[in-house]
């Protein structure tokens, strides 16, 4: 079955819906996808439940109502036939109502999120164009390319007027001073958290209230070279996106507002920006500007040797795992966990072009260890009782040996 037929008949069997309990995974792609099937659900007449959580389980869904689950749920077997899936991860649901692209020949690591297949299905329900600046954030979100059928979703934004394209630095901040000071994607060796050297940099690259961004860039660039790699340094500058209908309009910092909102549990606060309220627009950049800083200080406080590290809040597992595999000098597969109760949560993070598949060794692992876990080729995730983590740590380095 093709991406569109797909969609297609997922959006018959939604819109016929008069009820309908849509939850979305707890980060900026989920946010964004469980957003765009709120509207257009809304649009319809339909009475809505949204709901973001890090997890779900067919226990959670027992009560005969109309299920959506948006960028989460494609990694469940055991789910009622007649549960709605919106996924981009790797596919063990075979219910009918499954848009994946992975189930239809296109990349879904890299060339559709959860957010660009719940806007195609979105489309199918009615005139949504407008909400293509949200299937922007997963994208974002969850380090895609704009390329193949995410170009030909930013393209039709783009020619909408709803997404407008430009240059610049592609980072979280309400200006250059925050976007520097907390940078987590790439994290800045010397300047991430550094409230002092940011603002000498800034001051000492600006003249009469103009920002030398060559030098800014350059002097950035020298400080972090012996530490990071090419990755990092070429985040540094790149394409922009203004999003001319959203609440926040660039879509790098409004995606790191959702994924912050998620991972603090205010994942609602997150949804309320992509339904356009306005009312908690400044709390919401506060929990994110505190999250990264939180993030960066994790950083600086990692316990452990080899690739498996404890910090001691779950809530910053994911983006720990994110800098130690992708922005680093001999960057290599890690997983980073931290005991939340009984509990040990875990993210996994394989470098680019690594060959290890996270999903596949986190599923195994997480089984092993009697837990759950998944996820991507490069991402994954997992929860296993606190006392099997030795047993965890073991298979995790001999699997990425």
């Amino acid at each position: 079955m093709t991406l569109d037929a797909a969609a297609s008949l997922l959006a018959e069997h939604l819109g016929a819906q008069e009820f309908v309990e849509v939850y979305g995974h707890h980060d900026a792609d989920g946010i964004a996808s469980a957003s765009i099937i709120t509207h257009a659900l809304l649009r319809r007449g339909a009475k809505v439940r949204l709901r973001i959580s890090p997890r779900v389980t067919p226990q959670d869904l027992q009560g005969g109502k109309a299920v959506v689950l948006c960028d989460i749920g494609s990694g469940l077997s055991d789910l009622s036939d007649d549960v709605m899936v919106i996924d981009h991860h790797v596919p063990h649901f075979e219910g009918q109502y499954h848009v994946n692209p992975r189930l239809c020949g296109i990349d879904g690591e890299r060339q559709l999120s959860a957010s660009g297949a719940a806007y195609i299905v979105a489309q199918h329900m009615g005139d949504n164009r407008d909400l293509v600046g949200l299937a922007m954030l997963g994208m974002i979100g969850d380090r895609q390319d704009i390329a193949g059928t995410n170009l030909e979703i930013v393209d039709e934004g783009i020619a909408q007027n709803y997404i407008v394209p430009g240059r610049g630095i592609p980072l979280f901040g309400r200006d250059v001073h925050e976007q520097i000071y907390c940078a987590t994607t790439p994290y800045l060796k010397g300047f991430s958290g550094e409230e002092a050297a940011v603002t000498r940099l800034v001051e000492e690259t600006t003249t009469r209230g103009e920002i030398d961004y060559t030098e800014l860039l350059s002097r950035i660039v020298i400080g972090m070279g012996p530490f990071q790699n090419d990755h990092a340094m070429t985040a540094l500058w790149g394409d922009t996106w203004d999003l001319t209908r959203g609440m926040v309009r660039d879509a790098h910092s409004l995606a790191a507002i959702l994924d912050a909102c998620g991972k603090s549990g205010c994942g609602g606060l997150g949804a309320s920006l992509c339904l356009r309220s306005n009312d908690a627009v400044e709390e919401a950049w506060e929990i994110a500007r505190q999250h990264r800083l939180r993030v960066i200080r994790a950083l600086a406080q990692l316990k452990g040797e080899g690739p498996v590290h404890l910090i001691d809040d779950p809530d910053l597992v994911s983006g720990t795992a994110d800098i130690l595999a992708t922005d680093l000098l001999n960057a290599r597969p890690v997983a980073v966990m931290a005991l939340r109760g009984d509990a040990c949560m875990i993210s996994a993070r394989a470098p680019p072009q690594h060959a290890c598949d996270m999903e596949a060794i986190m599923a195994a692992l997480a089984a092993e260890c009697g837990g759950v876990g998944g996820g991507h080729t490069a991402r994954g995730g997992a929860k296993i009782p606190k006392e099997n983590i030795d047993c965890f740590k073991n298979g995790f380095q001999e699997a990425c040996a």
